[in-house]
């Protein structure tokens, strides 16, 4: 996935209300970001981190900015939320996922469960339909070591629990944390944030959820999917 225009080099001045960030620019002006990104954001919002912004004026934008990259722990971060769809169908489709390589046809925003929509439906005539739910992960707090969610989550026990209740029904069920940094070796959950996430998840797995985590490549041209991590829910 490359970013559709150069970005500008910034400095983080404070994230506040959720959706908004304020950076300072390289000529000491100051500017409004949006923030796509509604978690906590644990370790890659301290002010005085290094960031980088898009210039995304359009109509209907309120924002000229969105910011796409922080440096955290010496490493790129991609902070917005919406990029790792963009990401994993991107690997999808040029074949760089194994566990789900030999799928034609790639569905997107496909209704399932009660209330739900799964991000990608993978179809195949000679396959099992394969729903796939991405997550996105940024989260560090011990070295090498990449955990989602880093806040309370409704919304993915929701989810968990809806995907194993595909994956009974006969058809695949996948879960992808896209962890949108390098410098992790492995993947958890982080029972202490959200414990009720962390249950749903084990349940689910015991269901026959599949679940992957990939590492990506961040440059400040784009960011690809990368190693497929392993994945610790002892």
């Amino acid at each position: 996935m490359r970013f559709p225009v150069p970005l500008t080099p910034a400095t983080l001045v404070g994230r506040y209300k959720r959706f908004l960030s304020d950076h300072r620019l390289e000529d000491g002006s100051v500017v409004t970001a949006h923030c796509a990104n509604p978690g906590a954001m644990t370790g890659i919002a301290d002010p005085g981190m290094a960031t980088w912004l898009r210039e995304a004026a359009g109509r209907g934008r309120k924002l000229a900015w969105s910011w796409e990259l922080v440096r955290a722990g010496g490493t790129l971060v991609g902070c917005h939320t919406g990029r790792p769809n963009e990401i994993v169908a991107e690997a999808i489709a040029g074949g760089a996922v194994a566990p789900l390589a030999g799928y034609r046809n790639i569905r997107r925003e496909v209704p399932y469960g009660e209330r739900s929509r799964v991000d990608f439906l993978l179809q195949d005539a000679a396959l099992p339909d394969c729903y796939v739910e991405v997550k996105n992960c940024h989260l560090v707090r011990r070295k090498r070591l990449a955990e989602f969610p880093d806040a309370v989550t409704r919304r993915g026990r929701r989810h968990m629990e809806e995907l194993a209740d595909v994956a009974e029904g006969g058809a695949r069920a996948v879960v992808i944390w896209c962890v949108q940094r390098a410098d992790c070796e492995a993947f958890t959950v982080a029972d202490d944030i959200d414990p009720g996430f962390g249950e749903a998840l084990r349940e689910a797995a015991g269901r026959g959820v599949e679940t992957f985590a990939y590492s990506c490549r961040l440059t400040l041209e784009g960011i690809a999917l990368d190693r497929q991590l392993p994945i610790r829910l002892a």
